[in-house]
């Protein structure tokens, strides 16, 4: 049987504010992103090919190989130039309430590239995320930022992009971008109410796909991925940005 792969809710990147607000989170379409940045979409194209050398997550505690991955933390601070810094390499830490597969783990990743955070068009996502967070929050602040490149592989025969089930992050906004998908079924994107009934299902499709949320109002999850053919292999890349208001977790 097919599962219907259902096309996310785009909205003008000029209703972003208001959407994070009513609903508490949103989606850009690949092109409604390029303009929410300024810049052409070939720029975050370009950043793909890290994708295909990370090395392997050695954490996974479900004995899983499936997912590669890098890590980095920033600051970005509510000034009139977002002005964006890299900070010393750090481990990911969450606590058991928001993730109850790894929390409580100091996970320390291989850090991303340099000349990756030396793009123009990486520091201008960033600094857009931090200036949203100031918006949904109301409270222009330093934000503190982790951002974590993922590859979701099949070759093991499914590929879990939230092994920790439906959950949340301990953080004020979250950021996932879809920046590629080969080869796969699956992979579905679910959003609810953290303290409702309402909830909204859909697939991202097109590389640089954004979903924006309210951390502190919604939970999230991604169904795993299969092969599209019995014995062959697919990926699913995304990029995950989160920003707190009160520090890096575990500090």
């Amino acid at each position: 049987m097919t599962t219907a792969a259902f096309t996310p809710p785009f909205i003008a990147p000029a209703e972003l504010p208001a959407a994070l607000r009513d609903q508490g989170y949103a989606v850009l379409s690949p092109q409604g992103v390029g303009e929410w940045l300024g810049v052409p979409l070939a720029q975050l194209n370009a950043l793909h090919a890290d994708w295909n050398d990370l090395p392997p997550d050695e954490y996974l505690k479900d004995g899983g190989r499936y997912r590669t991955r890098r890590h980095a933390c920033f600051t970005v601070e509510a000034d009139d130039h977002a002005t964006l810094a890299q900070v010393p390499h750090r481990a990911h830490w969450q606590p058991v309430e928001y993730n109850a597969l790894h929390g409580g783990m100091q996970r320390w990743f291989a850090p991303m590239l340099e000349a990756t955070v030396a793009q123009p068009v990486w520091q201008r996502l960033l600094q857009q995320l931090g200036k949203a967070s100031s918006d949904m929050r109301g409270a222009p602040q330093r934000w503190y930022v982790e951002a974590h490149q993922f590859r979701i592989d099949t070759a093991g025969g499914i590929g879990r992009p939230t092994p920790e089930g439906a959950h949340r992050d301990g953080v004020d906004l979250v950021a996932v971008a879809l920046v590629g998908r080969h080869g796969i079924k699956g992979g579905e994107t679910r959003v609810f109410e953290a303290n409702g009934r309402r909830g909204e299902r859909f697939t991202m499709t097109e590389p640089w796909t954004l979903l924006v949320l309210d951390d502190a109002r919604v939970i999230h999850e991604s169904t795993p991925i299969q092969p599209l053919e019995e014995g062959g292999e697919g990926w699913r890349d995304t990029l995950v940005i989160t920003c707190r208001a009160k520090g890096f977790q575990g500090d």
